[in-house]
């Protein structure tokens, strides 16, 4: 940390000298000095200072944060998406791979629900996330928004806002600059208060106004700039004493930078001369709609787009996402995105790094760190042409400088060099040295010499990890699952307890209509379902007539979203999904009085796009029964009984304090299932501390609860079985449709517990089933790293670790020329058997390793030797460590090992 401040916490202390502190006894001698360190550090966690209070001001080179430049790597974390819990691990894992920077979007419609009523706390603290980040030593950027798009409901809008008169969203609109400015001072406020913002001592460095405007703003007409214009002009009034950047906003106003949102913003210029290069949003992977395949973007290729990011003047670079997490509740997106967020990100889903794209980042982050003080000492950067597709860039300054002298000289240099061929390698030469790149990657020389890291040569280990992953890895450009399912899991119970959901109707707030409202105006988005029940008169002559032309009426709907269950006299008759689509479903009806039921239900709200506040959800146009022997019965204009949600919700059956008066009863192995059912067990927490998920693949569509916590909707819809390729070539530019994976496989079939949320027994799990299937084959199961591989060859580069910076002029030096393969298994775990290990020619990847023809016999002995019993270790590559097996070849080393967790102490205990 950059020099805590105890000025304030000194003064507080004396004013208070005289006063009896709290927990120090007077018969005890008080060791002054003590005292007042410890009161000063708990003063100044309360106050919020973590830094030496700074300005962050900017040129057309970078952030100038306490007057020097910096080069800045941002981590994206939403705190919703994990329990407070999680935060501390999340952040320190976040620093430890190379961020100096947290970055979130604000969610209004988590921080004030209700209009006027305001919720900080829990999942929502966001004063508790910003003072870890800054306890960490990292800053933070906060993204208020208020819009946030980020695949989560409504863009973050809350639903009541949609109900003000005359309210337009994101355009010149007097009610909504009202609600938003209010929302908006109050973020700002808040973080005042709590002394969060640099010149305060706070983390807080960076804020962003509005989100992607620039991609709608045509939409809008003439009112969208002016609202552009207005967003930016009451940011900036709010005194928050911090940069404002606006991404994807190319008319930005000048005080306001505009920034880059892209798997790739290398070619990204903003629209001042004045303002720095910054990439928002780094796309390492993507969101997931149910029945869809899985993102992947390869190591290889992110590292490439960051590495000529900063290769072509970059300054900020964050991802998104860091930590993808977990769309709790029914914060999920839509429409239809999937409850996990887990984004193919460097930390999986469950905090855990995804292995070998965390390691590989690290590296590279490691590598643009050592170039820092010559990335920052030069305006720009000295361009060498050295092949068709083949180039670098040279940045020079003084040796006794961090960007305050800005003149040019031999002092400090580091170098980028870039083969943008898709297909080839290139060897170049580069002041007098020849360098090989492969296809599509960067070579970083940070004394524009030795080639610290290339983006294409991945050393970091891969992970394969047990039950829950549904990414891969890619060695050898083959693409691994990185998931070991174990041969049989055991279900989570076998004792049940169930409770029949009524269809339709089913308590005193329903009310009766004429013809058909729309979704969100009736439920306000507190519950996902919505019933509409009509009552239709059938005559015998329609009955004969059917029969006469051996045809079916059917029941059409002009348009719908996102689900509709059509039922028919108490019985379901079909189900249709979609976003905004027709449907048409032939029904049997009887003769006589036949009631109409329909089933609304929401799977995420709109998230992203202009006029979010018109899309509504439910049914749009006619609603028609066709068919008939006199023609079609419009039934869009009559009487409509609504009832909003499912008796369940409303008695809180999951709520582990009120699910013993809700008429329970035993569920028998051998019950028919039927739909709309709710069910409930007990069941012991996994032992240790490894996270833990429930597997739902034998389950339908509905959502789950554990100890009254929501842990999101599930669906077990399926992947189709195209569009995923046996390899992955990291090439050439990355889309969102490259790489896809799960294809044939449930989209998702492992949902997240968070820790903190279990007891260590008499856990209640609650789930509401749409479907006819039972929750007897429910299973639940820890995640951890269970296989670790690595191969690294004796030509690799040094680990990163070896260069030092010097602190009297700033040149940096490599100590030690050797390579290292560094192997490590998730926190408590330790490697207990090394599975494969070979120095000389091995064959294969990562669980398929064997033996070349060149093979050192002592290989497994040395390396079980420096790893056995260890949670981590390293391993020099060359052949004083393992001895030369075969001369005038280059060697590598290739390992496969398994991680193992420590005893479950429980278990010994209770046994």
């Amino acid at each position: 940390m950059e020099g805590v401040v105890n000025n304030f916490a000194l003064s507080i202390f004396i004013w208070d000298g005289k006063r009896k502190m709290a927990g120090v006894s007077r018969r005890k001698s008080l060791n002054f000095p003590s005292i007042l360190t410890a009161l000063s550090i708990h003063l100044t966690i309360i106050a919020g200072e973590y830094f030496t209070p700074f300005n962050v001001t900017y040129d057309h080179r970078a952030l100038i944060i306490a007057g020097k430049r910096r080069i800045l790597i941002s981590a994206g974390i939403h705190y919703p998406r994990a329990t407070p819990e999680m935060w501390p691990k999340l952040i320190a894992r976040s620093k430890e791979g190379g961020a100096d920077v947290i970055e979130t979007y604000t969610f209004w419609n988590g921080h004030e629900p209700t209009r006027g009523q305001y919720n900080f706390e829990g999942r929502y603290d966001i004063v508790k996330f910003a003072k870890l980040v800054g306890s960490h030593g990292l800053y933070l950027f906060l993204r208020i928004g208020p819009y946030a798009c980020a695949e989560w409901n409504f863009g973050g809008f809350p639903v009541w806002l949609r109900d003000i008169p005359g309210i337009e969203f994101r355009t010149d609109n007097a009610p909504f600059k009202e609600e938003m400015e209010r929302y908006v001072k109050k973020i700002v406020d808040l973080m005042i208060a709590e002394s969060l913002f640099s010149w305060q001592g706070g983390p807080i460095i960076l804020l962003q106004i509005e989100n992607e405007y620039g991609n709608f703003e045509s939409s809008f007409g003439p009112k969208g700039k002016l609202y552009m214009k207005w967003a930016a002009e009451m940011a900036v009034g709010l005194g928050a004493g911090v940069p404002w950047v606006m991404c994807q906003q190319t008319d930005a106003p000048e005080y306001i930078i505009d920034t880059c949102n892209a798997y790739y913003c290398d070619g990204f210029t903003p629209n001042s001369e004045k303002k720095p290069k910054i990439w928002t949003e780094n796309w390492d992977g993507g969101f997931a709609d149910w029945g869809e395949r899985l993102p992947h973007r390869p190591s290889e290729d992110i590292a490439f787009a960051i590495a000529r990011f900063f290769q072509r003047g970059g300054s900020l670079q964050n991802y998104y996402m860091y930590f993808g997490g977990t769309n709790f509740g029914r914060t999920a997106g839509g429409p239809a995105q999937i409850t996990s967020y887990d984004y193919d990100a460097p930390l999986d889903e469950y905090g855990l790094p995804r292995q070998p794209k965390w390691g590989h980042l690290k590296d590279l982050h490691a590598a643009i760190k050592l170039c820092e003080p010559a990335l920052v000492a030069a305006d720009s950067p000295q361009y060498i042409k050295l092949g068709p597709k083949q180039e670098a860039h040279v940045y020079r300054g003084a040796s006794n400088n961090y960007g305050q002298d800005l003149s040019l000289n031999e002092g400090i240099c580091a170098a980028f060099i870039a083969n943008i061929d898709e297909h080839e390698s290139a060897t170049v030469k580069f002041y007098g040295q020849e360098y090989t790149l492969p296809p599509w990657s960067v070579s970083i020389l940070p004394d524009c010499r030795n080639t610290a890291f290339n983006t294409a040569k991945v050393a970091a280990q891969t992970s394969i990890k047990t039950v829950g992953s549904d990414s891969v890895s890619v060695g050898n450009n083959s693409l691994i699952p990185q998931l070991s399912t174990k041969s049989k899991l055991e279900s989570i119970s076998q004792s049940w307890m169930t409770l029949k959901e009524p269809l339709g109707v089913w308590g005193d707030k329903n009310f009766t209509s004429k013809g058909i409202l729309e979704h969100l105006n009736v439920t306000k988005d507190e519950s996902d379902y919505l019933w509409y029940l009509t009552r239709i008169y059938i005559s015998d002559d329609d009955i004969s007539f059917w029969k006469q032309k051996d045809v079916s009426p059917t029941i059409d709907i002009d348009s719908m979203r996102d689900f509709v269950r059509i039922f028919v006299n108490g019985q379901l008759a079909g189900s249709v999904k979609g976003k905004w689509i027709k449907v048409v479903q032939p029904v049997n009806l009887v003769q006589g009085y036949n009631d109409i039921l329909l089933l609304s239900e929401t799977v995420g709200l709109q998230n992203y796009g202009a006029f979010l506040e018109k899309d509504g959800a439910g049914f749009k146009g006619q609603i028609k029964l066709t068919g008939c022997k006199n023609g079609d019965i419009n039934l869009t204009t009559s009487l409509w009984t609504y009832q909003v949600g499912l008796k369940g919700e409303f008695l809180k059956v999951y709520d582990v304090n009120s699910t013993e008066s809700a008429g329970w009863t035993e569920l028998p192995n051998v019950a028919i299932p039927t739909i709309f059912s709710w069910y409930k067990t007990k069941f012991d927490a996994p032992g240790r501390t490894d996270p833990v998920a429930l597997d739902f693949s034998s389950m339908g569509k509905g959502q789950a609860w554990v100890n009254g916590h929501h842990i999101g909707r599930y669906w077990t819809l399926v992947a189709p079985n195209n569009g995923c390729e046996r390899t992955c070539d990291y090439r050439g530019a990355y889309g969102s449709d490259k790489c896809r994976t799960n294809c044939g496989e449930i989209t998702q079939a492992w949902y997240h517990i968070p820790r903190s949320w279990l007891n260590t027994s008499n856990n209640v799990l609650v789930i509401f089933e749409e479907t006819d299937r039972t929750p007897f084959e429910i299973s639940i199961s820890t995640r951890s790293t269970e296989t670790i591989c690595a191969q690294v060859s004796e030509k690799h580069y040094p680990p990163l670790h070896t260069w030092s910076h010097s602190e009297f002029d700033g040149k940096i030096s490599l100590t030690d020329k050797a390579p290292e393969m560094h192997l490590q298994c998730d926190e408590g775990h330790t490697i207990s058997s090394i599975e494969f290990a070979s120095y000389g020619d091995p064959n294969g990847s990562c669980q398929t390793f064997s033996q070349g023809k060149c093979h050192a016999a002592n290989s497994l002995s040395v390396v079980s030797q420096a790893c056995k019993g260890r949670n981590s270790c390293s391993i020099g590559i060359s052949n004083a460590v393992v001895g030369d097996p075969c001369r005038h070849i280059v060697k590598s080393l290739a390992v496969q090992a398994k991680c193992s967790p420590p005893p479950d102490l429980s278990i010994s205990a209770s046994s």
